[in-house]
């Protein structure tokens, strides 16, 4: 791709090197037709020579239309250059976990998994969600209704009362432009919805993160504002191209999921202290809830498109008996700035720069709902709330068969 890349730039300047000669003869031309014109001189010549050289500069810039077209196309194909802080690696098996938190629990019974147990409480019911839309789909009755607005409530009030994060209600719908500025477009349209309405290009949201980055598109923000926090709560939308067979069962790979997400603009000097600070900011929402996680510094074969550098949480589930994905927090550093064109000042009259992005779920609220009802089974087939959760389950203690 990147020989690609520096081939179409060469043959892009190749061309306009050709057409700026080209409208520099043309000039010439008219130069000397007005000359012809004013002595009284013969100018059809000139005139069919000038109409040659228009052809031609008319056939030029359709290449370069074209050319113009397959560079954007590459450049908006090429991810994210890694930190040098990034662990070098050829795939998942090159992360490097950084800390663990928690103690693992102790059955003394064979654990269920999550779906089963939220179908046996009658909490989750996958086959009525199937016959409502489609597989990859959930209907939440009950106390696992609530219980998913509890972790919501709970998340957002951490990150806005206590970690300093805006709270945002976004469009939960967005346009091409703010897709591609995040780097959702053109690279991952399979793993978008699109909707099909005339005159729209409008797609539903992959994650908060697309409307939140898009706050600013376009805009040169004053550096005394710096850093922005934003938190929004937001259902997202993916295909989940490419995944089939991979956890078809449960909430962990759903088609349509509810996630609380954390946004930061920021100093460029400052963006990785600010990646430290959110990632805290996200594992104190595990750590409220007793789930055992630990955190992974993604390597270089595993990062996301647009990110420089990424610490992944993964929390404890039993069924699996292994860690599970339960927020990514990532620096993006320049990379989507530059597309969406976010840049500040640092002065009055300063020559502006662009700013770094920081994006990261805070959490995952169905696969944290997940780890509740798996962890916290007991033998009687109840799920006891972590009692950091009860005030916002109206005091219920335990989910039991209804």
């Amino acid at each position: 791709m990147l020989d690609e890349f520096r081939e179409v730039t060469l043959r892009e300047r190749e061309k306009l090197r050709e057409l700026e000669e080209l409208r520099a003869e043309k000039n010439k031309l008219s130069e000397q037709f007005i000359k012809h014109k004013t002595e009284g001189k013969e100018t059809s010549g000139l005139i069919v020579e000038s109409k040659k050289i228009g052809e031609q500069i008319n056939s030029l810039g359709e290449k370069m239309t074209e050319i113009a077209k397959r560079w954007n196309e590459l450049i908006y194909s090429i991810p994210n250059i890694p930190h040098d802080s990034v662990p070098v690696g050829r795939g998942p098996q090159d992360n490097v976990v950084e800390r663990i938190f928690g103690r693992l629990p102790d059955f003394d019974f064979s654990p269920e998994a999550h779906w089963d147990i939220g179908t046996r409480l009658a909490i989750l019911d996958f086959e009525r969600a199937a016959k409502i839309t489609g597989s990859r789909f959930a209907v939440y009755f009950g106390a696992g209704a609530l219980l998913e607005r509890a972790l919501i409530n709970f998340m957002l009030d951490i990150h806005t009362t206590e970690k300093g994060f805006k709270e945002v209600i976004p469009p939960f719908i967005a346009n091409k432009d703010s897709l591609i500025a995040t780097g959702n477009l053109p690279k991952f349209a399979a793993d978008l919805f699109k909707l099909e309405l005339k005159d729209y290009g409008w797609y539903l949201i992959p994650t908060a993160e697309v409307p939140l980055t898009n706050i600013y598109r376009n805009e040169t923000l004053d550096r005394s504002i710096l850093p922005q926090r934003f938190v929004a709560y937001t259902p997202c939308f993916r295909s989940e191209a490419g995944s089939y067979g991979k956890d078809v069962r449960g909430l962990i790979r759903q088609h349509q999921f509810n996630k609380v997400e954390l946004m930061t603009f920021s100093l460029p000097e400052a963006s990785f202290d600010e990646l430290e600070r959110m990632t805290a900011a996200a594992e104190e929402v595990l750590k409220r809830l007793g789930l055992a996680y630990r955190v992974v510094s993604l390597c270089t074969a595993d990062l996301g498109f647009a990110s420089a550098k990424t610490y992944d949480l993964e929390v404890w589930m039993p069924s699996r008996k292994d860690y599970l994905e339960i927020s990514s927090c990532s620096n993006c550093t320049d990379f989507q700035a530059g597309r969406a064109n976010i840049r500040f000042r640092r002065e009055p009259k300063a020559k502006p720069e662009f700013v770094h992005t920081l994006n990261g779920s805070g959490l995952a609220v169905g696969r944290t709902l997940s780890a509740i009802l798996e962890n916290y089974q007991q033998q009687d087939g109840s799920v006891v709330i972590p009692e950091a959760l009860r005030r916002y389950m109206n005091g219920l203690e335990k989910i039991v068969s209804s």
